[in-house]
């Protein structure tokens, strides 16, 4: 069985003048949220045995406010995961998941993209929260009945998804 977890990285402020989108950090409260979603990670046994993480700034920030509280597990960066579709997160996750469990930590509208894409059943409070849209810092927990590298579209079950405001 493997488990996919879908994070949007933290709230990130506003590029300043000649910042690229690329660079710009988390906020206060974006580092806060991180942090909590760590925590949460941490208190229901969320922890992967590999984290992909794109290799923005508010992104590689998340990731470190995440660790602070929790497991990553090892941790590959991707430029792809900037500026590629939600398709091209699923391959990554085909190519670096395994039978374990896995953490990509990306940007919308991927993120919330690939985990439609992907729960094609799961806990009903789960699903009409994540119809409402994937907040920054949320966190969808997608379970598959068999490898990562299987993963398709309509395979795996929604067990849960949390926003910071559920913390």
């Amino acid at each position: 069985m493997g488990t996919l977890y879908l994070l949007r990285h933290a709230k990130a402020g506003w590029a300043l003048p000649g910042m690229r989108d690329f660079d710009r950090p988390l906020d206060a409260s974006g580092r806060a949220d991180a942090e909590m979603m760590g925590a949460a990670m941490r208190s229901r046994c969320y922890v992967p045995d590999l984290t992909i993480c794109s290799n923005a700034k508010r992104a590689k920030e998340t990731l470190e406010g995440l660790a602070g509280q929790t497991d990553t597990g090892r941790v590959l960066f991707f430029d792809t995961l900037y500026s590629e579709d939600a398709a091209c997160y699923l391959r990554l996750i085909r190519d670096n998941g395994g039978s374990g469990s896995l953490l990509v930590i990306g940007h919308n509208p991927m993120t919330e993209d690939l985990a439609m894409a992907v729960s094609g059943d799961g806990d009903e409070t789960a699903r009409a929260t994540l119809n409402h849209g994937f907040p920054t810092t949320g966190l969808a927990v997608v379970r598959f009945g068999g490898d990562l590298a299987k993963a398709a579209q309509g395979t795996g079950y929604l067990e849960a998804f949390l926003t910071p405001a559920d913390l």
